[in-house]
């Protein structure tokens, strides 16, 4: 799937969401919590709102456009940002309308949508690096605790399957 129709359908998912609203679903976090966990926060809103399309026509990027050619999922298309930066994306596109013109106005005819999003991450990078940080330490303390239990459940089955072992070696008899 490629990023501007990932874009796409969630904020027609959001959109539909918000004028229908299915009150038996309930989301995990507040809204205020959702967005202090993506660093959406009133800072980083009104830096946002600052940006002009010169800011991003004018921006230099660094020359690292070798990362076109890098490696690419199975799906044969590039994993341009992580699961946080989606997330992060789709809430503020929602929240500062201005960045959503911008966008639209940006993409696809002067910069590439992965290229629009490189620019805003690094413009933002001050104000969202420690939200990032801290999303990546804890999704890495899931996967720890994931396979602490895989492994404790692995040796529980060793022990089990030693114990029937070592029961079925006495009842033998020996001849």
């Amino acid at each position: 799937m490629d990023l501007s129709s990932w874009f796409r359908r969630s904020l027609l998912r959001k959109s539909e969401k918000t004028k229908n609203p299915d009150p038996s679903e309930q989301t995990l976090l507040p809204r205020s919590e959702e967005e202090e966990q993506l660093g959406v926060t009133e800072e980083l809103i009104d830096h946002v709102k600052s940006f002009t399309l010169d800011t991003f026509k004018n921006f230099a990027l660094p020359d690292d456009e070798g990362a076109e050619n890098s490696p690419t999922t199975s799906s044969k298309t590039q994993k341009d940002l992580s699961e946080w930066q989606e997330k992060h994306a789709t809430l503020v596109l929602s929240k500062v309308k201005e960045l959503s013109h911008l966008r639209y106005k940006l993409c696809p005819g002067y910069l590439k949508e992965h290229q629009f999003w490189r620019i805003y991450f690094l413009l933002v990078k001050k104000q969202v690096a420690e939200y990032e940080l801290r999303a990546i330490q804890l999704a890495r303390l899931k996967e720890m605790a994931v396979e602490n239990e895989k492994s404790t459940n692995s040796i529980a089955h060793e022990v089990e399957m030693s114990e029937a072992k070592q029961g079925a070696s006495l009842a033998l008899p020996t001849p």
